[in-house]
């Protein structure tokens, strides 16, 4: 009897929650809820590689997404890491931000956003690549040797690819533009989707590694580059901004912040003058007025001496207080305050727009001047002078060898159509060399 008494009891406990099982299924159900937002990677199970070591021990949140999901692109999961997108749980009832370097426990899962499961395969991106497609990325090389690949990036592409984004630069270029070399072209800066120009690559792992040491070096020592006659790398843009500086040519020495808005759906980059500030970042800016036109127009030559994101577009709008035409991210009081001028006298435009050739991937090149209501972004990557990369690795003898030994490389890409439609318009009498 007094056995099956305590067996009474002890079933009535089971049966009877307490108020910590109550709280505990309602965490649970609402960690299954928000689970169902993410895409669940298996939990982490550390293969011992020796008797002694085991790889849990160097085996990053970086190296399980990327042998956990080898479909998908490189660049997009550690986009995803930049933009802290993913999430690691260590128990049951926790689940938190993780850096690409954390380094995972036994058990721990990894949840990457639902979107990543609608990211094609690489053989089904190459399955929708056509002759004519493949054709339009490789009459974008301005410059190919073994170590380097220049291209000019058109506008409306985005560099590297991400969540709802198909086709972009660093995509294209690992499914058209390895040619023989069993590993796909590395980015080593970007360049914002709407902007055009001269974008480098690295064709190898050793030259990558060179090129982002030069552009990071460029952005820790621009203030030694401040007057200097030669720089090791120089980058010359061209922007046609709505309004005219109060001096011809300046040095804009301005830091930068990151400000998130609308409620952590978007971000904006703004002027700070607090520098302790940590998330103030260091940026410096050479302008020279080439052109200015009656229509309250001015074409500007921009030297970037640090690498900062949207820097020559906040630079423009919130130091010169003129913003780039285009910019509606940064210039659209500008815009709405400066009004659409009149320029139906202008000759020919209605007939060459309505023509308007859609090319691969979507991109129209035509449409988008100043003859037009809503202009597209005006700034073009015009030149760049780096080191030759592919010759300093050949030379390299010397313990004491420098990239400034080297020749260089001088590449320049041309405008495109709209923005050599709206120079036309203005008149400007100076030529973009």
């Amino acid at each position: 009897m007094a056995v099956e008494s305590i067996m009474v009891v002890l079933r009535v406990r089971v049966l009877r929650p307490s108020a910590w099982s109550a709280r505990h299924f309602s965490i649970t159900r609402q960690l299954q809820q928000e689970n169902n937002k993410w895409h669940t990677l298996p939990p982490f199970s550390p293969t011992p590689t020796s008797l002694h070591a085991s790889s849990s021990a160097s085996t990053t949140a970086l190296k399980w997404v990327l042998r956990c999901c080898p479909h998908l692109p490189k660049p997009l999961v550690h986009k995803l890491f930049r933009l802290r997108q993913v999430r690691r749980s260590s128990s049951p009832t926790i689940i938190k931000r993780v850096a690409a370097k954390d380094t995972l426990n036994s058990g721990d899962t990894i949840f990457l956003p639902l979107s990543v499961k609608h990211i094609p395969t690489e053989k089904k991106l190459h399955s929708d690549l056509t002759p004519h497609h493949i054709q339009f990325v490789c009459s974008l090389i301005l410059h190919k040797d073994p170590a380097v690949l220049i291209l000019n990036k058109p506008p409306g592409m985005p560099v590297q690819g991400g969540i709802n984004i198909k086709w972009s630069l660093d995509v294209l270029a690992a499914a058209c533009l390895n040619f023989e070399y069993p590993d796909s072209p590395r980015l080593v800066h970007r360049l914002d989707r709407d902007c055009s120009g001269i974008l480098v690559m690295g064709r190898t792992q050793t030259s990558a590694t060179i090129l982002h040491s030069i552009f990071r070096e460029k952005t820790a020592t621009a203030s030694d580059d401040i007057g200097a006659e030669k720089r090791i790398l120089q980058r010359r843009y061209i922007a046609l901004v709505i309004g005219c500086p109060r001096r011809p040519r300046g040095l804009i020495t301005a830091s930068l912040s990151k400000v998130v808005i609308d409620n952590g759906k978007s971000d904006r980059i703004t002027i700070v003058d607090n520098l302790s500030l940590l998330s103030s970042q260091h940026a410096v800016t050479e302008y020279h007025v080439i052109g200015s036109s009656s229509h309250g127009y001015t074409w500007l030559e921009l030297y970037p001496l640090t690498g900062r994101k949207h820097q020559l577009r906040v630079h423009c709008a919130e130091v010169l207080g003129t913003p780039i035409v285009g910019d509606y991210k940064y210039g659209w009081q500008a815009h709405k305050k400066f009004g659409h001028y009149n320029l139906s006298n202008v000759e020919d435009s209605s007939e060459e727009l309505c023509k308007e050739e859609v090319l691969p991937f979507g991109l129209t090149f035509n449409n988008g001047s100043i003859s037009e209501r809503s202009p597209r972004l005006h700034l073009h990557c015009k030149q760049i002078v780096l080191p030759n990369i592919y010759r300093a690795l050949q030379d390299v003898r010397s313990p004491h060898y420098e990239l400034n030994q080297v020749g260089s490389l001088t590449l320049a890409a041309p405008l495109p159509p709209y923005m050599q439609r709206s120079w036309d318009i203005t008149n400007s009498s100076v030529m973009i060399g």
